[in-house]
C-alpha cells in the first residue's frame, strides 16, 4: 500500500496542480519583481513585466537565471530579505570561482523539510527507520538537509557525516541503521571496507533501502549496488542553489517526484533555449514557486534529463524528471563525438568481471585527443595470466566502442589501486586543458 506524507497535495488532479502552479508563479514573479533589485533589472532589460505573466506557458517570456549571476552577485545581491529574516546560509564550494551563497528563512527551512518528508515516505521511510546520514554536514547542504528532512517524516537519525568509515560500519550494526543517505560512491567504498573487516552489509545489518546522490549515477550501477548489500536505492536530486537534497524517486524507480507546488519544471534545448516536449532529453530549468530568501526564477541547472508529467503509477501527480544523463559541461567531446561519463559507467556496470571505481583520462597525442579507461577487476576476475587480462580487455573495448561509436584504449589494474571518495568522486582527468 502506497503511503503519502500529504494525499491531498501529492494526488491533486493535473487541473488543480496546474492552476495552483499558474497562481503561485504569478505570485512569485511579482514578489521577485518588487524585493529583488537584481530581477527588477532582469526583467526590465528583457522587456517583460510582471502583469505579463498569466499562464504558465508565459513563463517562457521570462529570462534565465544562471550560476553566475549568483557568483556576480556575491553574496547575498540577490536576497529578498535582510539578513536579519535568515536562520541559516549554506555556502558552495568555490573552485571555480566565487562560491555561491543561499539563504534561508524559517518558511524556506520549513517547505525545504516537508519536500523530503513527502520523498521519504514515497520510499516507505519514516517511523521505526534509523536513516545514517552520511553526506557532508555544515556548509554542504545534503547532511543538513537529509537530517532534518528525516526527521520531519518522523525518522530516527544518526548524523554520522563522511568519513571514519569503520566506525560507521560498527554503528550501522549496533544501532541497527535501516537506512543509508550518502554518495554512491562512498556506499561502494564503506560497502568494500565491511567487505575487508569480514562484515556483510547485505547479512550482517538490517540496511534496507539506500537515498543515494550528490553525483551522477547509473542505472546499471543501481542494479550493481542492489545485487551487492542487498539495498534498495534510491536516486535523490537537488542542487545547493535551489536548497540542498530535495526530492527523490518512489518505490517504483521510475523517475523522481518534482512537488509541482513548490517548483515549476521545464525541459529547454541547452543551444537555443527553447523548450522541449515530455520525453525529449534537454537541460534542466527549475522555477521556484515558494522560497522566500533567495526565489530562482528560470534557474539553468546545468543537468540534462527528460521530463514525464504523467501521473506515476504509486498515485502522485507531479511531475517526474528521469535519471539525469549528466551535466552539459560534463560532456567529454573526443574527436567530434559527445561522451558523457555515465555512459561508459552503464556499459562497465553490465560486465560482471569489471569492479564498481573506474577512472576516464582524456589527452591529447599529437594533436589527436585520445581517451583512455582504467578500470579495476573484481578480485574473482583477476588473473596473472597474460592472455585473460588482453582478452577483457578487448571485450571491455569492444562493448565501449559499440556504445559510443568510439575507440577507447583500456587498462585493467588491480582491485583497490584507484583513489575512493567519501564525497562526490571524480572520475575524468582531462589533461588537454592543462
Amino acid at each position: 500500500m502506497t503511503e503519502y506524507w500529504n494525499p491531498q497535495i501529492e494526488r491533486m488532479p493535473l487541473e488543480e496542480l496546474n492552476k495552483l502552479q499558474e497562481e503561485k508563479l504569478r505570485h512569485i514573479v511579482h514578489y521577485v519583481y518588487q524585493h529583488s533589485p537584481f530581477y527588477r533589472k532582469k526583467f526590465d532589460d528583457a522587456g517583460v513585466k510582471p502583469d505579463d505573466i498569466k499562464t504558465l506557458d508565459d513563463v517562457k517570456k521570462l529570462p534565465f537565471t544562471y550560476k553566475k549571476d549568483l557568483r556576480d552577485t556575491y553574496p547575498t545581491g540577490m536576497f529578498c530579505v535582510p539578513n536579519t529574516l535568515l536562520v541559516r546560509f549554506h555556502v558552495s564550494s568555490g573552485t571555480t570561482g566565487k562560491p555561491t551563497v543561499v539563504g534561508y528563512t524559517k518558511n524556506d527551512i520549513a517547505e525545504w523539510n516537508t519536500s523530503l518528508a513527502r520523498a521519504l515516505t514515497s520510499i516507505g521511510v519514516g517511523r521505526g527507520d534509523i536513516i545514517q546520514v552520511s553526506y557532508g554536514y555544515g556548509l554542504f547542504t545534503g547532511g543538513l538537509g537529509l537530517h532534518y528532512g528525516a526527521e520531519e517524516a518522523g525518522t530516527t537519525v544518526l548524523p554520522t557525516s563522511a568519513g571514519n568509515t569503520e566506525r560507521q560500519i560498527e554503528l550501522m550494526q549496533d544501532l541497527g541503521t535501516t537506512v543509508i543517505a550518502c554518495t554512491p560512491s562512498y556506499f561502494l567504498f564503506m560497502n568494500e571496507t565491511a567487505n575487508n573487516e569480514g562484515v556483510s552489509i547485505k547479512n550482517d545489518t538490517k540496511m534496507r533501502v539506500g537515498i543515494l546522490g550528490a553525483e551522477p549515477w547509473s542505472e546499471a550501477m543501481r542494479t550493481r549496488i542492489e545485487d551487492l548489500t542487498g539495498i534498495k536505492a534510491y536516486d535523490v536530486f537537488g542542487t545547493s542553489e535551489l536548497s540542498g537534497p530535495l526530492f527523490t524517486e518512489c518505490t517504483y524507480q521510475d523517475g523522481i517526484h518534482i512537488w509541482a507546488d513548490q517548483f515549476l519544471v521545464e525541459i529547454i534545448d541547452p543551444k537555443t533555449g527553447e523548450q522541449l516536449s515530455d520525453g525529449e532529453q534537454g537541460e534542466l530549468v527549475i522555477t521556484t514557486l515558494a522560497k522566500e530568501a533567495l526565489p530562482l526564477i528560470r534557474y539553468k541547472i546545468g543537468d540534462l534529463t527528460v521530463k514525464n508529467s504523467e501521473p506515476c503509477r504509486c498515485g502522485r501527480t507531479h511531475p517526474r524528471i528521469m535519471r539525469i544523463m549528466g551535466r552539459v559541461d560534463d560532456m567529454l567531446v573526443i574527436r567530434g563525438i559527445n561522451v558523457f561519463p555515465g555512459q561508459i559507467e552503464s556499459v562497465l556496470m553490465n560486465i560482471p568481471e569489471v569492479g564498481e571505481h573506474f577512472m576516464i583520462i582524456v589527452d591529447r597525442v599529437n594533436e589527436l585527443d585520445y581517451m583512455k579507461v582504467q578500470i579495476e577487476m573484481t578480485d574473482a576476475a583477476f588473473s596473472d595470466k597474460v592472455n585473460d587480462i588482453i582478452n577483457l580487455e578487448n571485450k571491455v573495448a569492444s562493448a565501449l566502442k559499440s556504445v559510443l561509436n568510439l575507440s577507447v584504449k583500456v587498462e585493467l589494474v588491480e582491485h583497490g589501486s584507484l583513489p575512493r571518495s567519501m564525497g562526490k568522486s571524480k572520475k575524468v582527468t582531462d589533461n588537454r586543458q592543462l
